[in-house]
């Protein structure tokens, strides 16, 4: 949400609450990645118009809920990077293996969007460390030079271990793994 979004948002509330909001609004402008304490504190980021969408949170994402391990959010994010969409919170607590009823003080911040796979609007991530050269040459920006590049980089050297690593080994300026990295996962 905008700053002056908060601000409105802030000039409506009663005293009380505004109280309460005004430190977590200020971590959260100062931390976009700040890990919530409570389910208090969530309850009061949802009130701010924090929103976490379940098919598209990063492990970081994740992490900033409270009572998710480390092993929970990398579960999750893999199964989203497969393919799985979560339609909704029985879907996160199969995935986890938990009861519902666990998750649900998460509810107030998740949503659960849909991405269409088929869509050319939806991104599809593709792993350098197993892609032929026909699925590189269809990331935007990979000729077919680029391309065989990577799987003959590869082929010789072995698997690429980051995003860094690829764009080293490879000597690749920043502009082009900027965009790049988008369409790339390891």
């Amino acid at each position: 949400m905008r700053r002056s979004h908060w601000l409105t948002a802030m000039g409506r509330m009663g005293n009380g609450l505004k109280n309460r909001l005004q430190p977590l609004q200020t971590r959260l402008l100062n931390d976009p990645y700040y890990r919530f304490q409570s389910f208090e504190e969530l309850t009061l980021a949802a009130q701010l118009g924090v929103v976490i969408d379940a098919n598209q949170a990063t492990v970081d994402d994740w992490l900033r809920l409270p009572g998710l391990s480390i092993h929970q959010a990398r579960s999750l994010v893999s199964l989203q990077r497969s393919g799985l969409q979560f339609h909704c919170l029985e879907d996160i607590a199969a995935a986890l293996s938990v009861p519902v009823s666990q998750l649900q003080r998460l509810a107030p911040v998740l949503r659960f969007c849909y991405y269409d796979a088929d869509s050319v609007c939806t991104i599809q991530p593709v792993n350098p460390n197993s892609a032929s050269v026909e699925q590189l040459t269809r990331i935007p920006d990979v000729d077919l030079f680029l391309a065989r590049a990577i799987v003959q980089n590869r082929e010789q050297r072995g698997r690429f271990q980051s995003m860094a690593d690829l764009q080293q080994r490879l000597a690749l300026p920043a502009s082009l793994m900027g965009n790049l990295i988008h369409y790339l996962v390891l």
